[in-house]
């Protein structure tokens, strides 16, 4: 088979971390015992550093894969000439027994043959701290093979014989008949002795009992629509996203994939950033994940209490700030695209879109009835304040750019969103005890409204345009119809959705986010794809153009339904980590805009429902 791209992975995992796995049933990336932690398997960045697990037959095969419905469970077949070979991988999701008789964390692999006789082949090779680990794998006979490693034990289990490799991890080949299987159980732990789950039959009752827990959350998705299939996967990649212990959702779990192949631009991603935090909140509650939204706005005010009033571009899982980057020069990138970095210096710049990101997440929490403490209802007060003192600065912008501030128009309309959110809970009385400076947020709203009205306004392009007093647009300005800022059927938004799709546009629909992004070979930006889709749902253009324009991007997914940040608009090529969190989200903010169009915008006979009735007026 041929290496595997980004676009060939998919993704398994236990809202804790998470796992790609290519066709050729190779585990290339995996950190544990968090999405941000150092790797275990890393030959995603360095197939001769980074460490691989490899299960797949001898000889050539034809491989399809399919996620079991409504899972995160991941089957990949194998066709041989000789028979066929099932690998079943997951993460079990553990909801009965008490978490302290099992190790930390725990990876499943079956092996079936269903029909013929195929040879397995198995190749093993852990290389702890992004490769840099020389500790061995040891034979602890009946407690399977152990590694040792920064405090934590990783102990693999199977009913596989196996022997070292020819230069180090482990090997093994096993001829399976029709209707034999073989198992493999990898744990992780640093807690104590834990009791290490036996392989076999009990392996296939961890696989039971994860789909059903799978098909129950998906099964609580409210969605109904005709694109329930993409829906509900792009809602089961977020769900794998989120780390479960705080509510924070990662921006997708690896680090350093380029988006430009042999560039610079490789980032760390395996962080919750504040920008995701409107949208991430209106995909939670628009599917009718309440309990998901609840916990991720909680985690967003915990994370902020810590640096208010300034706002941080993003936090780990836990809410800490981590601006701390480095390099790893001993790993030659993925496809050669150097430098890998872990850690991400953006965390240190100033965006001023948090601000009204962050805002609207919480007012979403106060529409539905959440309840906001007397000390969140003051630190909200104080952003509102400090975005009065701050608005007029340059900052970096929602890309996060590293070539210095620029007064960015999308950074300005998100302040005015910050001070309008406030308003509107001030006036629902959810500030209840806590004053609040009306007159002081009404005025620098007004202003910010002016500043944007004028100065963000290019009268000759008749268009709003990236950078105050500029000429260049960006993808990012149709979200001034989402936030409420402009009405998305105003002459001055079609005329800026005019000048974005001449100068972003490109086939099957696809948005580049900005000019600067096209000049220098970036790929289109999967989540600006979609916010031209809601844009048009919401007035902007015609409704019929815009479910055509859903449907050719749901093309642009792998075979398992997932999306990359970008993606090349020629080859379909995925760019950038992988995959990408903003892309679903947007996927599904997408399909709701849809949806809340369809029945006031489709054709009576395409609805079956008739015009004025209950049903279409809800």
């Amino acid at each position: 088979m041929r290496p595997a791209r980004i676009h060939d992975y998919a993704l398994i995992g236990d809202g804790h971390s998470a796992a790609l796995v290519s066709p050729a049933g190779a585990i290339d990336w995996l950190c544990w015992p968090r999405f941000d932690s150092p790797s275990l398997f890393a030959a995603l960045l360095d197939p001769e550093v980074g460490g691989t697990w490899r299960l797949h037959p001898v000889g050539p095969s034809r491989v399809t894969r399919r996620y079991l419905p409504d899972t995160n469970v991941l089957q990949t077949r194998f066709d041989t000439e000789g028979g066929v070979l099932v690998v079943t991988d997951l993460m079990p999701i553990h909801e009965e027994r008490p978490p302290w008789v099992r190790p930390e964390r725990e990876l499943v692999r079956c092996v079936s043959c269903e029909r013929g006789e195929v040879t397995l082949e198995l190749l093993y090779d852990p290389r702890p701290d992004y490769g840099r680990g020389n500790t061995p794998v040891k034979d602890g006979g009946k407690l399977g093979w152990r590694l040792e490693h920064g405090g934590w034990l990783y102990t693999l289990r199977t009913d596989v014989a196996l022997r070292p490799g020819p230069e180090r991890g482990l090997y093994g080949r096993l001829t399976l008949r029709a209707g034999q299987s073989a198992h493999f159980s990898l744990t992780a732990t640093d807690d104590g002795p834990a009791v290490l789950p036996p392989v076999g039959r009990f392996t296939w009752e961890h696989v039971a009992r994860s789909v059903k827990a799978w098909r129950n959350w998906a099964g609580r998705c409210r969605y109904s629509g005709p694109y329930r299939e993409a829906v509900v996967r792009s809602a089961l990649v977020l769900k794998l996203l989120t780390f479960g212990p705080s509510g924070g959702v990662v921006a997708a779990p690896t680090t350093s994939l380029p988006e430009v192949p042999g560039g610079e631009d490789n980032w760390d991603y395996r962080f919750c950033w504040v920008r995701d935090s409107a949208f991430t909140a209106r995909a939670f509650y628009g599917l009718g994940y309440e309990q998901e939204a609840e916990s991720f706005v909680s985690w967003l005010l915990r994370a902020t209490w810590l640096t208010q009033p300034r706002m941080h571009v993003f936090y780990d899982v836990y809410g800490r700030v981590r601006a701390n980057e480095r390099v790893l020069p001993h790993l030659r990138g993925y496809e050669g695209s150097r430098p890998v970095r872990v850690g991400n210096a953006a965390a240190a710049q100033l965006q001023l879109d948090a601000y009204g990101e962050a805002i609207d997440a919480v007012a979403q929490l106060a529409r539905r009835g959440g309840h906001l403490d007397r000390d969140a209802l003051k630190m909200l007060r104080r952003f509102g304040e400090y975005v009065t003192k701050v608005w007029e600065q340059p900052d970096e912008g929602i890309w996060e750019p590293r070539s210095g501030r620029r007064e960015h128009t999308f950074s300005k309309v998100s302040c005015w969103m910050a001070l309008e959110r406030l308003l509107e809970l001030h006036e629902r009385g959810v500030f209840r005890n806590v004053r609040v400076p009306v007159e002081r947020f009404r005025e620098a709203r007004e202003r910010l409204r002016e500043e944007i009205q004028t100065r963000g306004w290019n009268q000759r392009l008749h268009s709003y345009v990236r950078v105050l007093d500029g000429d260049e647009v960006d993808a990012d300005l149709l979200l001034l119809a989402w936030y409420g800022f402009e009405d998305a059927r105003s002459e001055r938004m079609r005329g800026t959705y005019r000048r974005i799709q001449e100068r972003l546009g490109v086939g099957d629909g696809l948005l580049f986010r900005n000019e600067n992004d096209m000049s220098e070979g970036e790929g289109a930006f999967g989540i600006c794809s979609f916010w031209r889709v809601g844009f048009l749902a919401k007035g902007g253009g015609d409704f019929a153009q815009a479910e055509e324009s859903f449907t050719r991007l749901l093309r642009h997914a792998n075979d398992v339904g997932l999306y990359a940040e970008e993606m090349n608009p020629e080859t379909g090529e995925a760019r950038g980590n992988f995959p990408q969190a903003f892309t679903h989200v947007g996927l599904i903010s997408a399909a709701l805009e849809l949806e809340e169009a369809r029945p006031w915008r489709e054709p009576v006979w395409r609805t079956g429902r008739k015009v004025g009735s209950e049903e279409t007026r809800a």
